[in-house]
């Protein structure tokens, strides 16, 4: 048995003790416990590091199946977001910064969404389920700057909003190119500095184990690995996320609540039901991530819910929002629809044209 086992074994003895004797310990047994860790030594794991992500919990026959569902969802994420960023990027008319902020939010819902069904489908497909260090790092990268960048894009959509129907003689004073790109580069900005942080004091700390109980890589299932508490480094990721998903609330709130003081004091029919056509579908969006997070925190807090349904529970922000979000810019947003169906008229159809007179030709 090593000095640190045995160590170890004498410090839950003597927890043991205390609780016997009176229940719980006292200050000054507390203080010689935390000195006794402190001395404890242990041995941090040395680059390279190789984890292994240990998924979901099935058999290779499951597994199939699965592969198969989590392949179509992401190819109807693909083509959804990829057609959602074509259109605005080729259409002049869509060149506006309500057109050009969906563009963002599909761009971040691709970014979100195939970093995890990357590591998804390979594991129901093969059972292949290890990734190095560096791999696994960015994975956490992209992981939190989705999770935060789609709140802080939705917040810019709200402002945009706000100003195109509370003020709508000075939008365009407001709203020029040169805000927009400034708005644009500040919403991503503010997530890249936030995450950076979280994973410059991430580096720092020793790991003691490979195996990550997760479908992903999260900057908490590395830090269960840690060799050490972690205190500075749960208290910044808690605040930097509550201080970031808090003000971001609060522009959405505040924002759709002067929309909708405006909506209801206009006259004009048109103006009104086009104002709320277009809010709805930016709040739908955003209630649809909202509660795709609460899922995720509600399902870590029940401990009836089997492993494999809390990591379903996990994978639904980055699942689900991705796949409906450009269904729902075409259905809500006149302008996309119209550009879409150009797009498919000006591309596929005479393809399809091309391809019935040859095959008459041939006949």
């Amino acid at each position: 048995m090593s000095d640190s086992t045995k160590r170890g074994g004498l410090m839950q003895d003597k927890g043991r003790n205390c609780v016997r004797k009176g229940g719980l310990p006292t200050r000054n047994l507390r203080q010689a416990l935390m000195a006794e860790m402190e001395n404890v030594s242990y041995v941090p794991l040395k680059q390279p590091i190789v984890f292994t992500v240990e998924g979901f919990i099935i058999t290779r026959q499951q597994g199939y199946p699965l592969f198969l569902v989590s392949l179509i969802v992401y190819a109807v994420m693909l083509l959804g977001n990829i057609t959602v960023v074509t259109v605005i990027a080729t259409d002049v008319k869509l060149h506006k910064p309500m057109y050009v902020m969906m563009c963002n939010l599909a761009a971040c819902d691709l970014l979100g969404g195939t970093t995890v069904m990357a590591q998804l489908m390979p594991h129901f497909l093969t059972g292949y389920n290890t990734i190095g260090y560096t791999a696994a790092i960015f994975q956490v990268f992209v992981v939190h700057t989705y999770s935060l960048a789609v709140a802080t894009i939705l917040s810019a959509m709200a402002y945009d909003r706000y100003v195109a129907i509370c003020q709508p003689l000075h939008y365009h004073t407001i709203m020029t190119t040169r805000k927009l790109v400034s708005l644009c580069f500040l919403v991503w900005f503010i997530v890249f500095c936030l995450v950076a942080i979280l994973l410059i004091l991430n580096g720092a700390t020793p790991l003691c184990g490979t195996l990550i109980t997760h479908v992903y890589c999260s900057n908490g299932a590395i830090l269960r690995l840690a060799c050490i508490p972690t205190p500075i480094i749960n208290i910044y990721e808690m605040c930097s996320i509550w201080f970031l998903r808090s003000g971001c609330f609060l522009i959405i709130a505040f924002s759709y609540a002067k929309i909708l003081q405006t909506c209801v004091i206009k006259r004009e029919k048109n103006s009104r039901s086009k104002a709320i056509q277009t809010c709805a579908s930016h709040l739908t969006i955003y209630i649809l991530f909202e509660v795709s997070g609460f899922i995720i925190v509600l399902a870590y807090r029940l401990q009836e819910i089997s492993p494999n349904a809390r990591k379903f529970c996990a994978i639904i922000t980055f699942i689900v929002p991705p796949t409906i979000n450009p269904i729902i810019y075409g259905i809500a947003t006149t302008d996309i629809r119209t550009s879409i169906v150009k797009l498919f008229k000006s591309t596929v159809s005479p393809k399809i044209g091309n391809l019935a007179s040859i095959t008459q030709l041939s006949t």
